[in-house]
């Protein structure tokens, strides 16, 4: 067991060091030392051609780990939903998603620019769609409206938390799909951080998808891609869309080839961020001056809210000066986001020191 005192002389430590503490998001991790050996040694050639052996023992290890038939590396977790949106639907045509999902918030209006098709949005508070919200939004077949080509779903889902969605509430939605036949998508960028929390595989997560995109360097921490995955005829299409979106890559083995050590390194170290998210929030819950759900920290990201009269910038700021970077996520909240380059003693030092600050900004 830790004592106060241990505690104390962790933080003064970390203090004398120096060191930024960086929670803005997991995708602001570095490679490790292993990981640049592996980038300088990794063998390469012309993925374009599909002659990069490294980027093909990748996708190969996506198609067994999600059990579909094919994958495609991609540079970025937006480029691998915006070729599946492109590949399952023509311009006009309409898809269901969550009202806060990454596809509608951070995608830069990517789905009508790119695609030319509408977002039909459902609020929630945890990112399942109510199911007879999703078939009541289901298009009827008249003239008049577009066609509702696919439904996505985030597991998990960033903006509202990092909350799972249950395999259960999954399958539901599958068999609305099917029996629609509407193509079901899956914004996987972090659901290595789901079966890391549930023990379900990604393989079972994945089986009720059409396609389900999955990111190499938010939690895995490889610098950069994602890849998605599908059916043959599917995957085949979604190439073309890559090489129409300037996705196409020639010796990128050097990268495929972190996202292999983050997969067999780093998935496995997935439960430490999310037991330091936990330590984290109930840090914070201990004041009376943060508002914070701990039943709504499941994974890896921690939302918390502050007194509206204390000004963000101000906050974001002090915190910078105490070498903590976080993020804001509205009018009176930030976002916290731990990952494999944030400690347990970090985790404790950082909301302590949010905790002080608050308090001290406040009097």
């Amino acid at each position: 067991m830790i004592t106060n005192k241990e505690n104390t002389n962790k933080e003064n430590l970390i203090m004398e060091l120096n060191k930024i503490i960086d929670i803005r998001s997991d995708t602001v991790t570095k490679p490790t030392d292993d990981m640049r050996q592996v980038i300088a040694n990794a063998i390469v050639g012309d993925d374009v051609w599909g002659d990069d052996p490294t980027v093909n023992e990748l996708q190969n290890m996506l198609c067994e780990l999600s059990g579909k038939e094919a994958a495609l590396f991609v540079p970025s977790g937006t480029m691998s939903n915006q070729i599946a949106i492109a590949s399952a639907t023509n311009s006009g045509d309409e898809i269901i998603c969550e009202s806060q999902a990454h596809i509608v918030r951070y995608e830069a209006g990517a789905p009508g620019f790119i695609s030319r098709v509408n977002t039909k949005q459902i609020s929630t508070t945890d990112g399942r769609l109510d199911l007879n919200a999703i078939i009541e939004e289901i298009r009827p077949l008249n003239l008049h409206y577009p066609l509702t080509k696919m439904i996505c779903l985030e597991n998990t889902h960033n903006y509202l938390g990092g909350r799972i969605l249950p395999l259960d509430y999954i399958k539901e939605v599958e068999s609305i799909a099917k029996e629609h036949k509407i193509h079901l998508h899956c914004d996987g960028a972090r659901l290595w951080n789901a079966s890391a929390a549930t023990g379900i595989s990604i393989k079972d997560y994945s089986e009720p998808f059409d396609s389900v995109s999955l990111c190499l360097s938010k939690g895995l921490g490889a610098p950069i891609g994602s890849v998605l995955v599908g059916s043959n005829e599917f995957i085949s299409k979604a190439k073309r869309f890559r090489k129409i979106l300037g996705g196409g890559m020639r010796q990128v083995g050097i990268i495929a080839s972190a996202g292999i050590y983050a997969i067999k390194e780093h998935f496995k170290l997935l439960p430490v961020d999310h037991n330091n998210a936990k330590i984290f929030a109930q840090i914070l819950s201990k004041s009376n001056q943060i508002e914070i759900d701990l039943n709504k920290v499941e994974t890896n990201i921690v939302f918390f809210s502050y007194p509206i009269k204390l000004d963000q910038e101000k906050l974001i700021n002090t915190l910078k000066q105490k070498n903590i970077l976080i993020g804001a996520a509205g009018k009176n909240s930030l976002r916290a986001v731990f990952h494999l380059q944030v400690n347990e003693e970090e985790a404790i030092f950082a909301g302590n020191q949010i905790v002080e600050t608050i308090k001290e900004l406040m009097n």
